[in-house]
């Protein structure tokens, strides 16, 4: 058993006076303050850039599915997979549908093409990893993607800033199963290319498009300009 030894009021109190003399003629202070460095090292959370939403809540898996895989899917890794990106930090969250918004537009040049734009509508910035992966109506595997296109580094969208995607519809040689689409599901990739993170995005599209089985979307780029030449 623990034996408590319990102090006379006396010797405790002559003990606290004493080293109170003590630190009074050396100058010293009773505060145990941290210092603001170790403050902020110790407060600091390193938050992952691969979840899917604007407030940091989100998981590489998603809450929708992304289309089944099949011989035109084409999540591929890009230069960036398993390291930081290449122009963000550890901290940004990965573009989703949860913090930007979507446009397609048809493009008079190059022909059969259109462009997909996002736009970072968040406080914070987020990377917009490898390619979109596209359903167009109820297709059951996502577009193919033009491997040419990847770029040297990760886009990165401050607030306010956006991103390109090139949708090539058909080939100036035709393909097969041609049809027209009405409908784009944008599905958003996470920082380690696997499946799809955060909301999706539907969007209508132009009147008219016609796509076929050569159907192709670039990795996402900076500019418009970039996005298009392929």
């Amino acid at each position: 058993m623990f034996r408590i030894r319990i102090r006379p009021r006396t010797a405790v109190a002559a003990t606290a006076a004493l080293a109170a003399l003590s630190l009074s003629a050396c100058g010293g202070s009773s505060s145990d303050a941290r210092s603001p460095g170790q403050a902020v090292a110790e407060g600091a959370t390193a938050r992952p850039g691969d979840n899917g939403t604007g407030t940091g809540t989100g998981n590489d898996s998603g809450t929708d599915s992304a289309p089944s895989a099949g011989k035109n899917t084409a999540l591929a890794k890009s230069p960036a997979a398993g390291k930081a990106p290449g122009k963000g930090s550890g901290s940004s969250d990965a573009c989703t549908g949860d913090n930007v918004t979507a446009v397609i537009t048809k493009v008079p040049r190059p022909i059969n093409h259109l462009l997909l734009t996002i736009t970072n509508k968040g406080s914070r910035a987020c990377n917009a990893y490898f390619a979109p992966a596209l359903r167009f109506d109820g297709d059951q595997s996502a577009t193919q993607v033009n491997q040419d296109s990847k770029p040297q580094a990760v886009a990165t969208l401050a607030p306010g800033r956006s991103a390109y995607a090139g949708v090539l519809l058909s080939s100036a040689a035709g393909g097969d199963h041609g049809r027209t689409a009405r409908k784009l599901t944008v599905y958003f990739a996470p920082r380690s290319g696997s499946g799809s993170t955060g909301a999706p995005v539907t969007l209508s599209l132009p009147t008219g498009t016609y796509k076929d089985d050569n159907a192709s979307v670039t990795y996402w780029q900076d500019s418009a300009a970039d996005a298009l030449q392929f």
